[in-house]
């Protein structure tokens, strides 16, 4: 059993992929983007522990959860505890799985990064790829910038009528007691609004940490340390 360095969870959100679905963002990325949302997620250090089989039952406490997204930091970092994250959701809910990485395809089939690669692409339904560009975001699809690939890996979301490239962008904002939690790919503008809104929530009572963020221009987070 492999245990993951988790960033953050979020179980049963709408706005990283068709359907209900659970997110895992992993702790460290090697690429370090200019205009990474989550720079706290970036640094390869320890965060929260968790094994496999555990995690797999936390994003399926949801029962209208019908897929998983892997995000981070770097997912192909983690490939091997993933794939077993996989593999044990699937024993109980036949779930589809969305990945996100600064990795090519190309390279993770012929030059993996890590142990555990194969297993992980051979378990992963849509693959999107590429580092995050700021200066190419334009502001559609669920990808962070347009020189980010969308691979369907296999035929499950290939027909299902979401528009992973072209759709108008969501997200979705989750408070939990002092932390934020920004949940999509963010429309334009979003950032600052949500920057601002915390903010002005948070005047006054304690301060804050700045939002962190993640290579693929996915999440943000604000937290008021207790």
């Amino acid at each position: 059993m492999t245990a993951l360095n988790v960033a953050a969870t979020h179980v049963g959100t709408e706005a990283l992929g068709p359907g209900v679905r659970s997110v895992v963002w992993v702790q460290g990325c090697p690429f370090r983007c200019a205009g990474c949302i989550a720079p706290d997620w970036i640094p390869d250090r320890p965060a929260r522990r968790a094994e496999p089989a555990e995690l797999a039952e936390e994003l399926l406490a949801d029962p209208r959860v019908t897929g998983l997204t892997l995000s981070g930091g770097e997912p192909m970092q983690q490939a091997a505890g993933l794939a077993e994250l996989v593999g044990r959701a699937r024993s109980t809910r036949d779930v589809s799985v969305i990945c996100f990485t600064g990795h090519r395809l190309e390279r993770l089939r012929t030059r993996p990064p890590t142990t555990g690669v194969p297993e992980l692409l051979a378990a992963v339904d849509v693959l999107i790829d590429g580092v995050y560009v700021a200066a190419l975001d334009d502001g559609r699809g669920l990808r962070g910038s347009s020189n980010q690939r969308i691979h369907h890996l296999t035929g499950r979301l290939a027909n299902c009528g979401y528009d992973f490239a072209g759709r108008p962008r969501t997200a979705e904002i989750a408070v939990d007691g002092p932390q934020a939690l920004l949940i999509g790919v963010p429309p334009t503008g979003l950032l600052d609004v949500f920057d601002t809104a915390v903010d002005a929530a948070l005047a006054g009572t304690r301060p804050h940490t700045p939002r962190t963020s993640g290579t693929c221009s996915h999440t943000s987070r604000k937290e008021a340390p207790s």
